[in-house]
């Protein structure tokens, strides 16, 4: 409770030194009015209402490629495309669609996999068994929140029953994620 009570105390210093003024400015300080900007946007008139240039993501041109070739087999039959193939060929585009579309999904071979990632909450997995179609046989997730929610019980012993709301909040649980 203390930590959240001296948060709450930066956050207000925080707000208290706000200047005052108009919120919507451009990038020399002038203030914009919103409802003007947002009806010249809806006419086409895009003209100078941009702050800033655009630019597009660096993902695009793909992250490590280097260890993507390591996990990944070649065959286009099976893996994606990378992001630069996609959006700069036809072939790429048109090989992405028929991995993704109805009839035309990823046939992994037979067998199965488990593969696990750092999430916010803790580790994500999810468990995979193909029978060699495009549909998987089996798939199941590994919820982040499944093991602090399975500790809660020693969590609260010996506790009182109001412990139970903060202590479940305490651990960032996720209670979309355990309906298992």
């Amino acid at each position: 409770m203390a930590e959240m009570e001296q948060s709450m105390r930066i956050a207000e210093q925080a707000l208290d030194e706000i200047p005052g003024g108009p919120i919507n400015v451009d990038m020399a300080g002038r203030p914009i009015d919103p409802a003007t900007y947002v009806d010249e946007g809806k006419r086409g008139h895009t003209e100078g209402l941009l702050l800033h240039q655009i630019a597009l993501s660096p993902n695009l041109q793909g992250q490590e490629r280097a260890k993507h070739d390591r996990v990944n087999v070649h065959d286009k039959r099976v893996v994606l495309p990378p992001k630069e193939t996609a959006y700069g060929s036809i072939e790429g585009l048109m090989n992405h669609f028929m991995l993704i579309m109805d009839g035309y999904g990823i046939r992994p071979p037979a067998g199965e996999a488990y593969f696990a990632v750092e999430g916010a909450n803790g580790e994500l997995g999810f468990y995979v068994v193909s029978d060699g179609s495009d549909r998987p046989y089996r798939v199941r997730c590994r919820p982040p929140c499944l093991p602090p929610l399975a500790a809660l019980h020693r969590m609260i012993e010996g506790e009182m029953v109001a412990d139970l709301i903060p202590t479940f909040g305490s651990v960032n649980m996720i209670g979309g994620e355990l309906d298992r």
